[in-house]
C-alpha cells in the first residue's frame, strides 16, 4: 500500500516520542508513571499501524459548474406574514393583559 504523507509524519513523531519517553524514563528511572507514558505510546503506535491498512476513501467528487446568486433585493412580500424573531411579533392587538 502507498505510504500517505500524513502517515509517514505521525510515524516519525512517534519515533521522536518513544526517544523522548526513553530519556524521562533514564532520568525518572522505572516509576509507574513513566510506565503509563510507555504503554500510552505502545498503544497510540499500535493505532497507528492499523492506520497503515486502512483504504484512503475516495475523494469527493468535484463540484461541475459555477452557481450564481442574484444580487437583487428580497422581494418583501416573502416576509408579509412573519414574525420579527425576539419580540414576540405583531398580530395586530395591543398587549395581552
Amino acid at each position: 500500500m502507498v505510504e500517505v504523507v500524513e502517515l509517514a509524519k505521525l510515524h516519525r513523531t512517534l519515533d521522536q516520542l518513544r526517544t523522548c519517553v526513553g530519556d524521562v524514563r533514564s532520568r525518572y528511572g522505572d516509576t509507574p508513571v513513566v510506565r503509563r507514558l510507555i504503554g500510552d505510546v505502545d498503544r497510540i503506535d499500535i493505532d497507528a499501524s492499523e492506520l497503515d491498512a486502512v483504504r484512503l476513501p475516495s475523494p469527493p467528487a468535484a463540484e461541475t459548474g459555477i452557481q450564481f446568486i442574484e444580487d437583487k433585493p428580497i422581494d418583501p412580500a416573502l416576509w408579509a406574514d412573519a414574525d420579527d424573531e425576539g419580540v414576540g411579533g405583531y398580530h395586530g392587538g395591543g398587549m395581552p393583559r
